[in-house]
């Protein structure tokens, strides 16, 4: 009869076979597979260099495109708003100011005069405030010769207030806004501080830039909705209105991605996905001629854009 011994013996001796054959087997192994190895970092090490490399010459034609552009924006922009006058409205916080300085310096450019700036701040589009604002348009405070739209959603009473004063009509026989009344308007939303004016004054306007950057993320769609309702007031009451952002503006939940997906939006409000290089800002401002002739377009780098508005032709 075997003993347990015997069964522990042969356990231990299976159990010492198979170590001794992982061992061998990996030391067999260990060159060739080392070798493998090397060879493949030196590959990445390659691959790496040789992107850094394609990167470092994107860059360099990036940054020669952009510096022609710039140097040629001012010929490009010349004419396309002569006697116009723009206000710029910049809705979010992570719009550069150097932005709203190149857009104000190609206005020029183009013949045409920026009246002023107003900086929309986070509660304008804030539904805890969305109270506080109706009572204000609502109420008796206002000046006097406004028409609101009967509803009780405070964006488009509030959009309607402000499109009202800061936009010149088209009309010959409407009167133009009153300028002690739109400097009254100002200061009663700056006073329930939903917006804020950065210019040394601000003045009615044939036209508005909107400029926005990024997307919401909290009540995001009541906010960019807030916004909608503004940007379709400001084109209705006067020449046209152009929305300028970036590519994070443009996706499904940004301020320019939610007016291109509405197809009536898109067709009376031209907007611009790329406002922070000199194509996007030239885009801009010749979107705005185009508005005056009752042309909308989507401009910049998203889906279905076209790259710039066409540039007008030069007078003879």
């Amino acid at each position: 009869m075997i003993d347990f011994r015997y069964h522990l013996v042969s356990l231990i001796a299976v159990f010492l076979a198979v170590a001794l054959g992982i061992v061998i087997g990996t030391t067999q192994l260990n060159g060739p597979i080392l070798a493998d190895l090397e060879n493949q970092v030196t590959d990445l090490e390659q691959d790496k260099r040789s992107l850094e490399d394609q990167t470092q010459t994107l860059q360099a034609r990036l940054n020669t495109s952009d510096a022609f552009e710039e140097a040629v924006a001012p010929t490009l922009v010349a004419g396309s708003l002569t006697q116009r006058s723009v206000v710029i409205i910049v809705a979010g916080d992570d719009v550069a100011t150097d932005t709203v300085e190149e857009i104000s310096t190609l206005v020029g450019a183009a013949g045409g005069t920026v009246t002023g700036t107003v900086a929309l701040q986070p509660e304008y589009s804030d539904p805890a405030t969305a109270a506080s604002l109706q009572s204000y348009v609502t109420g008796s405070g206002l000046p006097p010769g406004l028409t609101l739209p009967e509803t009780d959603d405070t964006g488009q009473l509030v959009g309607a207030l402000l499109a009202q004063v800061l936009m010149r009509p088209t009309g010959i026989s409407v009167p133009a806004p009153d300028t002690a009344g739109l400097s009254s308007v100002l200061a009663g939303l700056s006073a329930l501080e939903v917006l804020t004016v950065e210019s040394a004054s601000v003045t009615p306007a044939d036209y508005a830039v909107l400029l926005t950057a990024g997307a919401f993320t909290d009540e995001a769609e009541e906010r960019t909705d807030t916004l909608v309702d503004l940007t379709v007031a400001l084109d209705a009451a006067g020449s046209g209105a152009v929305v300028a952002g970036d590519d994070a503006a443009a996706a499904e939940a940004g301020l320019i991605g939610v007016i291109r997906a509405d197809p009536e939006t898109s067709a009376a409000v031209s907007t611009v996905d790329n406002v922070g290089s000199s194509s996007g800002r030239i885009s801009t401002v010749l979107a705005l001629g185009r508005e005056s002739e009752g042309t909308s377009g989507k401009y910049g780098t998203g889906e279905d854009t076209q790259p710039v508005p066409p540039v007008p032709a030069a007078t003879p």
